[in-house]
């Protein structure tokens, strides 16, 4: 009995110490506002890039045109075409010289220096043997809302109802946006560079331009009206 008694008699039990609950780090006011700022610059990129893939590029089955509208973008500080410029006047140039249009209309007003880009390109243009008589120039614009509607509106005065849009491929589907919502039958063309582009140059124009989309997307659709 006694060596059952013992046998059966309970064990001390070992002492285990209880481990301090994991308390989970919460995050204050700032940490929220933080993610929420993020996630929502993150939409707004997505909606960006979104729109750009789906950005209509003609709104026509038409090979030729009334005119070729060229869209502006900065002179040097000479008042020289800068290789961006001189590419998109040359390729509607070469556009012109295709017969796709008997006529340019270039677009671009003094919105980043003292030149008038649309007179530069004038120049450059008819360096290249388009003759004054094809050659209009909208001077007023300073961004591409006005350059697609002040363009426009020198179509309805001449009673011309399509155009071919030239610019270069990474500006082309934030113009594409525009232009769709003008009453007009138009085309994007690209204009190729004149000489290669670095990646990082070309990463860097591509990132810009999804911010000018989203920006056109969220405020400048809506704020900047123009009736052609």
């Amino acid at each position: 009995m006694l060596e059952e008694d013992r046998l059966t008699r309970k064990q001390p039990r070992k002492f285990t110490p209880r481990r301090a609950p994991v308390r989970r780090k919460r995050f204050g006011w700032r940490g929220r506002l933080a993610i929420s700022a993020s996630a929502i610059v993150l939409a707004l990129l997505a909606w960006g890039c979104i729109a750009r893939q789906l950005a209509p590029a003609s709104n026509t089955s038409l090979t030729r045109f009334d005119a070729i509208i060229v869209l502006g973008t900065p002179a040097d500080s000479d008042g020289n075409p800068t290789p961006a410029q001189l590419a998109r006047v040359t390729e509607a140039v070469h556009e012109y010289q295709r017969g796709v249009a008997p006529r340019l209309i270039l677009s671009g007003a003094a919105a980043h220096n003292q030149f008038v880009e649309a007179r530069v390109m004038a120049r450059a243009a008819h360096a290249q043997g388009i003759p004054e008589s094809a050659i209009f120039e909208e001077s007023e614009a300073t961004d591409t809302i006005q350059n697609a509607c002040y363009s426009a509106r020198i179509l309805k005065a001449h009673g011309w109802r399509s155009a071919e849009v030239v610019s270069v491929d990474y500006h082309l589907p934030r113009a594409g946006l525009i232009f769709s919502r003008l009453p007009l039958e138009w085309r994007a063309h690209a204009a190729p560079p004149l000489a290669p582009q670095s990646a990082l140059s070309t990463t860097a124009d591509s990132a810009m331009e999804t911010l000018k989309t989203v920006r056109y997307l969220v405020w400048t659709r809506q704020t900047e009206r123009c009736e052609p």
